[in-house]
């Protein structure tokens, strides 16, 4: 029996927090109080903003319905450490739809996990392997979750960074937010060294640090940190505009290929038309189409045409070593008296 009422309405509120109907008498029964208990239980539930649902019948029954707001969860030690290890492998890797919210989220979840469950979450996702289709770098959730509560809090942030050259430096920042494309996290921030906001691949980054010293919000040139993102890489990179035919219906290629590459259109004729831009190189979008498996034929640009016919040179002239390398191996096998391979 529950003598505590505050950890008697924790461990109700746990109940009620599964999707289903709970029987009065049940929940008294788990519980180890009388139905007048649970009652009395259930009106402090709804008092402290959890809309809780009462139906009519020979044992009653109860369930926590969506309200106005979301009140606070209560999670068991299992339910902590599956949501916190399924935010870290989302974090960890720049996939699609998971973006700045699941940071905070992982953010404020590890803040409040015990010492004990933290160990558990780490030895799990370190055992773990997850196969994605993601082509970007993985990242450390700690320096994401470092970089989400320093964003949320309005704190100056420290880090060492890693240019593209592979030049480093100390870089001490505001950080405005947290962007992530499909393969890729940036962060928007203002570089105090340089006194002008800079843009920061977070795979760059290492030994996030929080000062602790808050600062007020600076406006950003543009009307929000996604378009100040785009708008950087832009300057930063050669963009190319490009268009591929596919000797495949439209349903068949766009599972091959990478969703931000853009969506194929069936053109009528057995075949589709991608159409795109890219600021990454030439030659990695050359792989890419490769690789979705189907007969392709490049209209624009010239230069990706190139970097297709160079590819399939030096793939042609691998197959050919390939090739003579097992003919001579045969050969040599054959000829081997004394039996050793």
């Amino acid at each position: 029996m529950t003598t505590d009422t505050p950890a008697r309405l924790f461990q109700l509120l746990s109940l009620l927090q599964t999707p289903r109907e709970w029987p009065g008498g049940e929940l008294a029964e788990r519980l180890g109080v009388s139905r007048r208990t649970v009652r009395r239980d259930v009106d402090r539930l709804r008092e402290l903003g959890y809309p809780v649902r009462a139906t009519k019948g020979a044992d009653g029954g109860y369930r926590l319905v969506a309200g106005k707001a979301m009140p606070p969860l209560v999670l068991d030690d299992e339910e902590a450490v599956a949501i916190a290890v399924g935010l870290r492998a989302g974090a960890g890797h720049a996939v699609e739809g998971v973006d700045e919210a699941s940071v905070r989220a992982l953010a404020k979840l590890e803040q409040v996990l015990p010492s004990r469950l933290r160990h558990r979450v780490s030895t799990l996702q370190s055992a773990t392997t997850p196969l994605t289709s993601g082509d970007g770098p993985s990242i450390a959730p700690e320096t994401l979750t470092v970089m989400a509560s320093t964003v949320a809090g309005r704190e100056r942030l420290r880090f060492a960074y890693r240019d593209k050259d592979g030049s480093a430096s100390r870089r001490l920042t505001e950080p405005h937010r947290l962007v992530s494309t499909s393969r890729r996290w940036y962060l928007v921030a203002y570089d105090l060294d340089r006194a002008d906001w800079r843009t920061f691949r977070v795979d760059r980054v290492s030994e996030p640090f929080a000062t602790g010293v808050r600062f007020a919000p600076r406006e950003l040139p543009t009307g929000s940190a996604a378009e100040f993102l785009r708008q950087s890489i832009q300057r930063r990179q050669e963009t190319y505009a490009f268009e591929v035919r596919f000797a495949a219906p439209a349903d068949r290629v766009s599972g091959r290929l990478p969703r931000w590459l853009g969506v194929p259109e069936d053109d009528g004729s057995g075949g589709c038309v991608l159409r795109g831009t890219t600021g990454d190189p030439l030659e990695w979008l050359a792989v890419r189409l490769v690789m979705a498996g189907y007969e392709f034929a490049v209209r624009e640009p010239e230069e990706l045409v190139e970097s297709v016919r160079e590819l399939g040179g030096r793939l042609s002239r691998a197959a050919g070593a390939d090739a003579h390398a097992d003919t001579d191996t045969d050969t040599d096998t054959d000829t081997d008296t004394d039996g050793r391979v």
